[in-house]
C-alpha cells in the first residue's frame, strides 16, 4: 500500500511518500480500507519535533482520524463484517488481547493512539482493533464521518465530564475556526448553553455564528475578557473552554464568572501560562481544569449523538478543504498557517 510516512523530525521535506507492506490483522483486529482522513494539529507538531507522545516511534504514519471501509477481519472477529462502513476511535484504551495494539491503554502513561503512537490514516489501509469501529450511516459521507473522533470527542469529554457545562450556562470557546472549537460551539449550544466565541478574524467570528455561536468576538483586536462582562452585564461566563494556551490564558480568567472553571486541553500558542492574578483566582473561587483523556466507554454514545444531530440537521460539518494523500504536506502547511475553518481532510 502507499502511505505517507517520515524517519526523522523536520519541516514538510521529510515526508515521504512511499510503499509499505499491507497490515494484516491480528484475532482481535480489522483492516480499514481508508477513504478520509482528517488533520490534527498534534500531526504537525509530532513531526516538527516540537512535542512526541510518550511511546512515540520512527517510522511514523500520523492520521487520528480514520473512516473507510473494513476489508479485512480477524479469526475472532464478531459483529464486523468485511465492507461495513466505519469510523475508528483512535485510543488504544480498552483493547482486547487478542489485537496486535492491545497493552497500550494506560490512560495516563503511554496511551497507544492510532495515528498518535501506532500507524495511522495517512496511507491506503490501516490497522485497527475490531472494537475500535463503529458503523457509519448510509447516507453519511466517509469525508463528513472522518472529521468526527478527536474533535468531537475532545471537546464532549472537556465540556461535559470535566467542565459539567450545564443548559442555561455560558462558555466561552476561543479560535472558533478550529476542528475542536467548531465541534464545542455546536455540543454547547445543542446542550443549552450560551456560548461565546472567539477567533483571529472577523470572517471567522461570522461562520462561528452560523454554527450556533451566540456572540463573537475578534481576539486580536480588543479586550476579551471585559468584552464578556459588558456582554453578560458584569458577571462573566461560567467556563472558557481553552486549547490555545499562552496567548488568551489570562484573560480567559478574568472573563469568568464567581466559581467560573477554566477548562483547558491544549497549548496551540504555548506552554506556558501565567496567573496574573492569584487574588482574583482565590476570592473569586475560580478552578482551572485540565481535561484528560476520553475513557473508551464515551465513544459510542458520543458518536450516536453525532449521528442523531447530523441525521435531523441539527449539526454542521465543517470541512475546509480536501488533499490527496500525496499532498500530505502542503494540507499540513495549512493547518500551521491557521488559515482554515473546520477540518482539513487526505484521501488516499
Amino acid at each position: 500500500m502507499k502511505a505517507m510516512l517520515y524517519n526523522q523530525p523536520g519541516g514538510t521535506d521529510v515526508l515521504e511518500y512511499v510503499e509499505v507492506p499491507d497490515p494484516e490483522p491480528g484475532a482481535a483486529d480489522v483492516i480499514v480500507d481508508v477513504g478520509a482522513t482528517s488533520l490534527n494539529r498534534l500531526d504537525v507538531v509530532q513531526r516538527n519535533g516540537w512535542f512526541q507522545m510518550p511511546g512515540f516511534t520512527y517510522p511514523h504514519i500520523a492520521g487520528m482520524d480514520v473512516a473507510g471501509t473494513v476489508s479485512a477481519v480477524g479469526a475472532d472477529v464478531t459483529g464486523v463484517s468485511v465492507g461495513d462502513r466505519v469510523v475508528v476511535d483512535p485510543s488504544l484504551a480498552g483493547v482486547s488481547d487478542g489485537s496486535k495494539l492491545a497493552g497500550m491503554g494506560d490512560l495516563f502513561g503511554e496511551l497507544g493512539i492510532i495515528g498518535g503512537t501506532v500507524a495511522g490514516g495517512y496511507a491506503e489501509k490501516c490497522l485497527v482493533p475490531a472494537s475500535h469501529v463503529y458503523r457509519v450511516p448510509d447516507s453519511m459521507p466517509i469525508e463528513h464521518a472522518a472529521t468526527f473522533p478527536t474533535c468531537f470527542l475532545t471537546a464532549a469529554h472537556a465540556l461535559f465530564d470535566v467542565g459539567a457545562l450545564t443548559a442555561g450556562e455560558s462558555v466561552m470557546i476561543h479560535a472558533a475556526g478550529s476542528g475542536v472549537s467548531t465541534a464545542g460551539i455546536q455540543l454547547a449550544k445543542r446542550a443549552g448553553a450560551t456560548v461565546f466565541a472567539t477567533a483571529g478574524s472577523d470572517e471567522k467570528c461570522e461562520r462561528a455564528l452560523s454554527l450556533g455561536a451566540d456572540h463573537v468576538f475578534n481576539n486580536r483586536s480588543g479586550d476579551v475578557a471585559g468584552w464578556a462582562r459588558e456582554v453578560t452585564q458584569g458577571a462573566g461566563v461560567n467556563m472558557v473552554f481553552d486549547h490555545v494556551g499562552t496567548a488568551l490564558f489570562g484573560p480567559s480568567l478574568f472573563a469568568l464568572a464567581v466559581h467560573g472553571r477554566l477548562v483547558n486541553c491544549g497549548n496551540s500558542s504555548g506552554d506556558e501560562a501565567v496567573i496574573p492574578s492569584l487574588g482574583y483566582v482565590f476570592h473569586s473561587g475560580i478552578t482551572i481544569k485540565g481535561s484528560d483523556p476520553y475513557r473508551p466507554e464515551e465513544f459510542g454514545p458520543v458518536w450516536d449523538s453525532f449521528c442523531d444531530g447530523y441525521a435531523a440537521g441539527e449539526i454542521d460539518v465543517v470541512i475546509d478543504s480536501e488533499f490527496a494523500l500525496s499532498d500530505a504536506g502542503q494540507a499540513q502547511d495549512k493547518m500551521l498557517s491557521s488559515d482554515f475553518f473546520g477540518k482539513i481532510i487526505l484521501k488516499p
